[in-house]
């Protein structure tokens, strides 16, 4: 399909900068395949589904994955996207035509790595001296990567690092948060589990590809960047039981909803998953473990909006976005939510 197809006009003043507090505050936008919209509140979540009903978030955890440093004079930016071992990273480079193969980039706080290798897209293998692990060394010279469209507007701050963090977090090594997860509270929780709602994780650990702009004209010539996720046996074993009994699975974000669609087989049976996908999801794809979604609203031309468009039906979504916009919704990572029940 044309990559124009997924374009439209949002206003910069619809960016969030920062999230709603408290933050079960944010507005909701429920949708279905067709019929009016309804404007509501994430707290008010529950009264929209039905017991029985799964939600399935993201347990990964952001890591201070982005680095300044510099290569001699030269100033090096990295963003770690994905973990290769216990000291290599694959990482987006900014200002990469100043390094070669072999060279040495000192980061602050005494850490530094090896630009082992520069792949086909660009990115670059990180190869970090020391024994330490690569998670500690971050934790003293990085920060944390807050998406572009917000870090060019203002610089990262001490509120950012648990702003930009779910409440589910425990497992480190996303670069991005699953950012529909970032709604949720205790409280909401607890409403939730009050109507029936069941609470199921996954992990799947984000990588810095889900910010990058499709450059290609066409969808069919658009590599997705490779993300590593698991589903263990338990829970696949009991979400494929809710199902049976009548229950909804509802992903709560696109990296949810692509994990359970990678792990699923062509009857709609969630299996085991441990390793990478980079499946790529755009209208006329057939979805086989999900029956619906929350979600943030997401950049033109972006993998995501591909993706939401595709569960709901591209004129569907465009008429989504232009209410969001109308409605003044706030949009990306830290802006409002939606709930798609196709």
């Amino acid at each position: 399909m044309r990559v124009d197809l997924f374009d439209f006009e949002l206003p910069p003043e619809r960016i969030a900068l920062r999230p709603a507090r408290p933050r079960d505050a944010a507005r909701m936008l429920v949708a279905g395949r067709e019929g009016p919209f309804q404007d509501a509140r994430v707290s008010e979540l529950p009264g929209f589904l039905r017991a029985g009903d799964v939600l399935v978030f993201n347990d990964t955890r952001v890591i201070p994955a982005q680095l300044e440093g510099q290569r001699g004079m030269a100033r090096i930016g990295a963003t770690l996207h994905k973990r290769i071992d216990l000291r290599r990273w694959q990482a987006f480079v900014r200002n990469a035509k100043r390094l070669r193969e072999g060279d040495t980039i000192d980061f602050p706080a005494e850490v530094s790595a090896v630009a082992e290798q520069r792949h086909a897209d660009g990115s670059w293998t990180l190869a970090f001296a020391g024994d330490e692990p690569v998670e500690v060394l971050l934790e003293r010279a990085g920060k944390m990567p807050l998406p572009p469209y917000i870090a060019g507007k203002r610089p990262t701050d001490e509120a950012d690092l648990s702003d930009y963090q779910t409440m589910f977090a425990s497992k480190d090594g996303a670069v991005a948060a699953p950012t529909a997860a970032l709604h949720f509270t205790p409280d909401l929780l607890t409403g939730l589990a009050d109507a029936g709602v069941v609470q199921e994780t996954l992990t799947l650990h984000v990588g810095a590809g889900t910010f990058l702009p499709v450059k290609a004209d066409d969808t069919a010539d658009h590599a997705m960047h490779a993300e590593w996720g698991s589903i263990d046996a338990a829970t696949a074993e009991r979400l494929n039981a809710a199902r049976s009994n009548g229950g909804r699975i509802i992903p709560v974000g696109t990296t949810s909803l692509r994990l359970l669609e990678s792990a699923a087989d062509e009857t709609g049976a969630v299996l085991p998953f441990e390793g990478d996908t980079s499946i790529f999801i755009t209208p006329g794809y057939r979805f086989k473990a999900v029956d619906g979604l929350m979600t943030n609203f997401h950049l033109p031309r972006s993998t995501l909006f591909m993706l939401v468009s595709a569960l709901m039906g591209l004129e569907r979504m465009q008429a989504v976005y232009a209410h969001a916009i109308a409605e003044e919704y706030r949009f990306y990572s830290y802006g409002d939510a939606s709930l798609l029940l196709p």
